[in-house]
């Protein structure tokens, strides 16, 4: 039943409205952070992303110094378990991994380890969605200089920003990219979000496009948006990238 649902939501997409073929946040390695709790869950919701027409998902699990302490290695071994079980189970669709760094007192340990996990020349990091990082310059800075772009996952959840067009027009100059979570257009995250989430869409603000995938109905919210008019409006107001990875 659930896959008749989203295979009626492909249909209604199909035609002038743009895909997204690639995913790059999610959290679908069973165990290991706040998402997917089992393997069962994890073929779930690659199934659901399939069903809704993505042919690579790059899930990224966080990775913080007082909560999920992740290394590349159980990631690593996380992502061979998965794709090994995906095979199985016939799920044909790209499974590849990096992380959701966290920009605590631990990152610029991180920073340094040459095994540190990119989605290409790109670094995904977040922040606490109440306080701005007292070093968060400086932390961008030394991704910058250690070679990598950042990239701010779902910038439009985080409470601290007051002023939508001086405080993301400022992290803009400072050449850091944004990640949005497509189910803050349905207002999944609240009511703030969605205000934020609306104005990175018309000024222009969008670099990637995530699902930010946990649980089924996470899943079953994005086939809602993405058979919405949301995917034209946000392609017709900015650059997206995700095909480029």
């Amino acid at each position: 039943m659930i896959f008749s649902f989203f295979k009626k939501k492909r249909e209604k997409r199909e035609g002038d409205t743009p895909e997204i073929l690639t995913d790059i946040h999610s959290h679908l390695i069973p165990g290991i952070d706040d998402g997917a709790r089992d393997i069962n869950e994890s073929l779930m919701l690659l199934r659901g992303m399939k069903e809704l027409g993505y042919k690579k998902v790059i899930t990224t699990p966080h990775i913080m110094f007082d909560g999920y302490k992740n290394t590349p290695q159980n990631i690593h071994e996380g992502l061979k378990a998965l794709r090994l079980a995906a095979k199985e189970e016939n799920i044909d669709i790209e499974i590849d991994a990096a992380a959701e760094y966290y920009l605590d007192d631990g990152f610029y340990d991180k920073l340094s380890d040459e095994n540190l996990l990119t989605i290409g020349e790109y670094l995904l990091v977040e922040t606490s969605y109440v306080s701005k990082p007292l070093q968060f310059d400086e932390m961008i800075f030394e991704i910058q200089a250690a070679g990598f772009k950042p990239i701010l996952a779902h910038p439009e959840r985080y409470r601290y920003i007051k002023d939508p067009q001086r405080e993301y027009q400022a992290m803009k100059e400072k050449g850091i990219y944004f990640q949005v979570n497509l189910n803050s257009f349905s207002g999944h995250y609240g009511k703030e979000a969605k205000k934020k989430i609306d104005f990175l869409n018309n000024a222009g603000m969008i670099d990637f496009l995530g699902s930010d995938v946990h649980r089924m109905k996470q899943v079953e919210i994005l086939g809602e948006v993405l058979k919405s008019d949301t995917l034209r409006s946000v392609f017709k107001h900015n650059t997206i990238l995700n095909a480029d990875l």
